[in-house]
């Protein structure tokens, strides 16, 4: 698996963030502004990282550059890896 990660601190551009929900910095940004403070809640908002989960990292990159990291309980160095879960699936 190859991972691409995308600076996003150019100001004059946007660019989609996440691609399963057509979700832009622009908008992240914007829910930021409008008071979404943790990441779950940009994720029950906005839906990223809720189908392939590659947005994750940049999305926190954002959340991050939009200065959400003093009232967002978040650090500069501060990406945890989320524990998965798979279950075997058994036949009926």
């Amino acid at each position: 698996m190859i991972i691409i990660r995308i600076n996003v601190s150019y100001r004059g551009c946007h660019m989609i963030v996440c691609v399963c929900k057509s979700v832009s910095d622009r908008k992240i940004r914007a829910s930021i502004a409008d008071g979404a403070s943790t990441f779950d809640e940009l994720q029950f908002e906005l839906g990223v990282a809720m189908c392939c989960g590659k947005c994750e990292e940049t999305v926190r990159d954002v959340m991050l550059q939009s200065g959400c990291a003093s009232h967002c309980g978040m650090r500069g160095d501060q990406h945890q890896a989320v524990p998965l879960t798979f279950y075997e699936r058994k036949a009926a």
